[in-house]
């Protein structure tokens, strides 16, 4: 047998590999865009396959799609929703602005399979395409498989990492370290404020991100090919949308304004920036536990994070934080998405973004990786830590910032001056502060309580 077939389109006759699914759209794109070797996301072509489904149900219902004929265009898609085929999905992620190419990819594939299933041949175009077009399509399933992604796979994880944090605080929150502000010794905090800070980071960032879902929710599937819905039918998008909830689970409904969506990328943009939000709140967690486990013995040695691997190819015994290190790579990479994201989203012209492609690789890939490092984060690291009470006890005891709490009563001046003292002989901060004022023993370990002054007030 031969290694191709031809296959014909309104440009002429094409070679396509014999046992491919695709037809000659698809192979005159891969031909053309072989540009990164990235093919468009998995989460993409599942929620590419969502569209193509809910869209061949409606129009079936509004009388438009041979009965046969969708639900052989159904079964097909639901092969793809369950993962077979996505070798058949081939082209680079640097195509065609308004990744035309991706949505007659997946019309062909589709309607290849779906002709096995039916008595008469199903057509791209006529049939898997009948009342879309690629300019509402793509934003479409942008939108789909960044609100699945959202719910079913980052929320489940930053709530794990949420209750992670609240049972580590359980565990260890009434212990007192010293607190830091510049990277230098401050008054002194428990580890429950320490760690409900981040819980509280992680809440927010999480809360911003439901709500900037609203918009990316209402879609642009209806607009066609400008936002004027030409060709589809008026109660196209309002049934498409049913149908979509019903299939995802989620609920979606039709875009007040279909220039928009298909215009502008905003929707996504301000998703995008959440999620940025959400990676600078984990750099700030995954630095916190660096630090914290920094030495063993030269650094602060506050925790001990778990030893998961060697640290060193030469340095035997060697052990770093792989955990928080990866997540801080995986910040830096969401918060390089997002400014891929920014510059794509300026590239509405007219009726009409022209960077959909990459906008939709960065943004799931942003989803993705947030959602395991936060799985990581919370498994890894946050649960398994242990604390190093000796060492933190050693510092807080000579932390000579805790004079602080001597200022209303021997003021600032003076308890500089004990602060230099202890500082420079090493001593305990009660102790000097005993030698240079006329307060008692005991009214100092009121005073300088550490736990007393994690709790603020005069």
């Amino acid at each position: 047998m031969s290694e191709y077939r031809t296959e014909t389109d309104s440009m002429g006759e094409l070679q396509v590999p014999a046992d491919a699914l695709y037809q000659a759209q698809t192979q005159r794109a891969v031909n053309n865009f072989s540009i990164s070797g990235l093919a468009m996301p998995k989460q993409f072509i599942t929620a590419l396959a969502y569209v193509k489904q809910a869209a061949a149900q409606s129009n079936c219902e509004l009388g438009h799609l041979d009965k046969k004929k969708a639900q052989a265009i159904e079964r097909a898609c639901q092969e793809v929703i369950d993962g077979q085929h996505l070798e058949q999905f081939p082209i680079d992620v640097f195509q065609t602005g308004s990744g035309t190419s991706t949505n007659m990819n997946a019309n062909e594939v589709i309607a290849t399979l779906a002709s096995r299933y039916n008595d008469d041949l199903v057509h791209p175009n006529d049939d898997v395409n009948m009342g879309q077009s690629s300019n509402d399509v793509i934003p479409t399933t942008i939108a789909v498989s960044s609100v699945i992604n959202v719910v079913y796979e980052l929320f489940p994880a930053l709530d794990q990492l949420s209750q992670m944090l609240e049972r580590k605080k359980a565990e260890v929150g009434e212990i007192v370290k010293t607190g830091r502000t510049h990277l230098m010794d401050a008054m002194p905090v428990t580890f429950n404020q320490t760690l409900n800070t981040w819980q509280h980071q992680v809440d927010t960032a999480m809360a911003a991100i439901r709500h900037s879902l609203d918009g990316v929710s209402a879609l642009a599937q209806g607009g066609t090919a400008v936002g004027t819905g030409v060709n589809a039918d008026p109660k196209f998008a309002e049934q498409f949308c049913k149908n979509l909830t019903t299939n995802v689970g989620i609920r979606f409904t039709p875009s007040k304004n279909f220039f928009y969506n298909i215009g502008s990328q905003d929707a996504i943009v301000s998703l995008s920036g959440q999620l940025k939000v959400l990676a600078v709140a984990q750099m700030k967690i995954a630095n916190d536990l660096r630090w914290m486990n920094s030495g063993p013995l030269a650094g602060l040695g506050e925790i001990e994070l778990e030893a998961l691997q060697p640290g060193s190819s030469i340095m035997p015994g060697k052990v770093n934080p792989v955990i928080p290190e990866a997540a801080a790579m995986v910040s830096a990479q969401v918060i390089g998405n997002d400014a891929t994201i920014t510059v794509a989203g300026q590239s509405g012209n007219f009726e009409l973004n022209v960077m959909l492609p990459v906008i939709a690789y960065n943004i799931l890939q942003s989803i993705e990786l947030l959602a395991n490092s936060s799985r990581a984060l919370a498994d890894k690291a946050i649960r398994t830590f242990k604390v190093n009470q000796s060492n933190i006890d050693k510092a807080l005891a000579k932390n000579p910032i805790l004079v602080t709490a001597l200022n209303p009563v021997i003021g600032y001046a003076k308890a500089a001056k004990i602060a230099k003292q202890a500082y420079q002989s090493g001593q305990p901060i009660i102790d000097v502060a005993e030698q240079e004022t006329e307060l008692s023993r005991a009214e100092l370990e009121k005073l300088l309580n550490p736990t007393k002054l994690t709790q603020g007030g005069l």
